[in-house]
């Protein structure tokens, strides 16, 4: 599975129900779009999490937030903001060298309640309609698969999203992200240097790592592609996970 960033033919945008958000802006002049994050909405269902993407007023002390595309649980999907538009929703964020992630990201929300609200896994119908609407985003744009996301991944001190029970693995088949094959990660002795070696790892990945609290950055990896044991530390399932992982980015 290729790292690269090879662009996908050309592809016409889908029709999709549209519900335009007010909450965007101008991408910055000359960025690219070379990234997908993928959001969990984190709200008791689809129609209140719809609302606050829209809200040109949102709940004292809250944020105007946004994104491009909402996929509800029964495959349905919204159009929030036009691809050429920079949504509001990644927020304070980093990746590979970069920060403030939103002038080169298309922003995907996928209704789940969250952790907040009653965690569950997504649908298959939600899964065939997110992979989908990938497949389409990834065509229109040179985005490398290292760079298809989670918002935990760019925000690990804030977020958890889109979380553990997502399918990473079943979008990396299908040619959207990347998924080390074969790879075990259920060993959990604990190496000499298991922390430091995780750390400089995650790095190369492209994660924020915090000196302070490397635990952040170790359980968004795990609930990306170590998902059968989320708990922070760098034990040798982990860093065997870590290591295929940054194989596949670091790839020509």
């Amino acid at each position: 599975m290729s790292s690269g960033g090879a662009h996908r033919p050309a592809a016409a945008a889908p029709e999709f129900r549209q519900r335009p958000s007010p909450n965007h802006d101008a991408r910055p002049a000359g960025e690219p779009i070379d990234m997908l994050v993928l959001h969990y909405t984190g709200m008791r269902n689809a129609r209140d999490a719809l609302e606050r993407l829209c809200d040109l007023e949102p709940p004292a002390g809250l944020p105007r937030v946004s994104c491009h595309y909402l996929v509800e649980e029964d495959g349905l999907v919204w159009q929030l903001v036009p691809e050429e538009r920079r949504a509001w929703h990644a927020g304070q964020s980093f990746w590979r060298g970069h920060s403030m992630l939103n002038g080169r990201s298309i922003g995907v929300e996928i209704v789940n309640p969250g952790h907040e609200w009653g965690y569950r896994p997504f649908p298959l119908l939600q899964m065939a309609a997110v992979a989908e609407l990938c497949l389409g985003i990834l065509a229109r744009h040179p985005i490398p698969p290292r760079n298809v996301v989670a918002h935990g991944d760019v925000a690990p001190d804030r977020k958890q999203d889109p979380g553990e029970l997502f399918d990473w693995e079943g979008l990396a088949s299908q040619g959207i992200g990347l998924w080390p094959e074969a790879v075990p990660g259920d060993d959990p002795a604990l190496p000499l240097q298991g922390s430091a070696r995780a750390a400089d790892l995650l790095a190369r990945i492209g994660y924020p790592v915090d000196a302070a609290q490397p635990r952040l950055a170790i359980e968004a990896f795990q609930r990306h592609w170590r998902q059968e044991r989320v708990d922070g530390r760098a034990d040798a399932g982990t860093l065997a996970r870590l290591e295929a992982v940054a194989a596949l980015v670091e790839r020509p």
